[in-house]
């Protein structure tokens, strides 16, 4: 894993628990899985890269193949957990398809802070 993303997926973690959600890394092949009182969060994320906007496809494209045959069902969202520097790149994907896929973007500042949707 890249050092920025580390940065990202640790500041995305802490966020996460101090708001009383059980946080896990790397399970099956999600970055993060966030429960709390039976809703669940699967994310993906990406850190500041040389090609951040092809990276990010990645990320979407990762985050994608995650999401069930039966499409979204109750109590599940997905996010992606992106540096500023990839803002623009995630904004990219219509905000239609990111309501109806039922994915959230937040935003791990320089200074470690998350911006929540």
């Amino acid at each position: 894993m890249h050092g920025d993303e580390d940065r990202v997926i640790e500041a995305f973690c802490g966020f996460m628990s101090a708001r009383g959600w059980s946080v896990s890394r790397e399970v099956d092949h999600v970055d993060v899985v966030a429960e709390k009182d039976g809703l669940k969060v699967l994310a993906e994320a990406k850190g500041r890269t040389a090609a951040i906007g092809l990276d990010v496809d990645t990320m979407f494209g990762q985050l994608l193949r995650r999401m069930p045959a039966t499409g979204p069902s109750d109590g599940t969202r997905f996010a992606v957990v992106v540096p500023t520097a990839a803002v623009s790149a995630v904004r990219r994907v219509p905000a239609w398809v990111l309501e109806d896929l039922q994915i959230d973007i937040y935003v791990v500042g320089d200074d470690g802070s998350v911006t929540a949707p």
